[in-house]
Parts: C-alpha cells; structure tokens; sequence
C-alpha cells in the first residue's frame, strides 16, 4: 500500500487539519507517513495545502508532485492541482465549493457537495470531515477508528464538544462515497 494525497483547500476549509488527522492516524497503525503543509501569509483566505504520503514501505521524498488522490475544495485548487494527478487516481471535489468540472477522463472523480452535508448535520465546519471519510472509503488508507481516535489530539481543546458531529461527518462521507463506488462499478 502506498497512497500519495495532495489536500488543496484555503485557510479555513480544514484542509491542514485532514492531513494531519490522516497522518496521526496513519502513525498510529504503525505505517510510514510524511506530511508536508504549505501556506500562505494570510490567517484566512490564503492557500492552505498539504501533501500525507502514507505507505508500507519507505518513503524515498515527502513532495508530492504526482499525487493517487487529490482533494480540491476551491476552483484554483482544482484548476492549479488537477493535471498532476496520476491516471487511475481520484480526485474529490468539494461540488457545495468548486463550480468547475474535471476535465479530465483518465481518473476517477467523486464529487460531493460537502459543505451542505455538513449543514445538514448541524455544523459547516465538519465538510472536511465529510471529505474525508469518503477518502477513507475511497482508499481504505487508514482506518476510520484510527482517525477518530485522532481527533482528541488534533481538535483545539475548545472544540473538543465537536468530536461527534465530526464521527457523523466521516460516516456521512463514508457512506456517500459507498453509493458513488457503485456507480463506479455500474459503468464498467
């Protein structure tokens, strides 16, 4: 297994706090991790992107410049990111965010309207959850239980009441990603 995510969002979206929960959880199973955030000066507003390469072997370089899985949450995002992705990969677009679509047909594209997922669970700030339980799903690069366990550690003490609407996030995801896999599979 060996799994390069590039996460392209701008500040605010959770894009760095995905990584980190993806590579908290992925050190916790005990596999191979590098994660590498970029930002930009602005507190909010900015670029915020990171790369997590996940794997079961050694990893030769943290950049990732090809990465298996995209996550966009933003238009630039997609229009700066999605020619890197390699063919057969996947791509997951935050649609409630990113009104342009994937040019590409080489790759696998998982569209879901995040933000309003996570409106309906009661609080917009879990659509990164919501993404990232369908890359769970998706990939299987962690488990969604190392994750979780995760959230104690990476979430500011003060939000520390958000840890289950976020579980209702990832599951949410989770299962959103289910229904479109199918669809995958009906296609071929």
């Amino acid at each position: 297994m060996h799994e390069e995510i590039y996460i392209a969002g701008i500040g605010g979206q959770g894009a760095l706090s995905m990584g980190q929960l993806l590579a908290l959880a992925a050190t916790s199973e005990n596999k191979k991790v590098s994660y590498v955030p970029s930002y930009g000066p602005e507190k909010r507003g900015g670029f915020a992107n990171c790369g997590v390469t996940i794997s079961d072997r050694t990893i030769s370089s943290p950049i990732i410049s090809e990465p298996s899985v995209l996550v966009v949450m933003n238009n630039l995002s997609l229009k700066n990111h999605e020619d890197s992705v390699i063919p057969g990969g996947i791509i997951i677009v935050n649609s409630s965010m990113v009104d342009l679509g994937v040019k590409r047909s080489d790759v696998h594209v998982i569209s879901i309207q995040a933000s309003e997922e996570a409106e309906h669970l009661g609080d917009v700030r879990v659509t990164n959850s919501v993404i990232l339980g369908a890359l769970l799903e998706l990939t299987g690069v962690v488990s969604v239980s190392a994750v979780e366990k995760s959230f104690e550690q990476i979430l500011p003490k003060r939000n520390l009441d958000m840890i289950p609407i976020n579980y209702k996030a990832l599951e949410k995801g989770a299962e959103l990603a289910r229904v479109l896999k199918k669809e995958w599979s009906n296609l071929s």
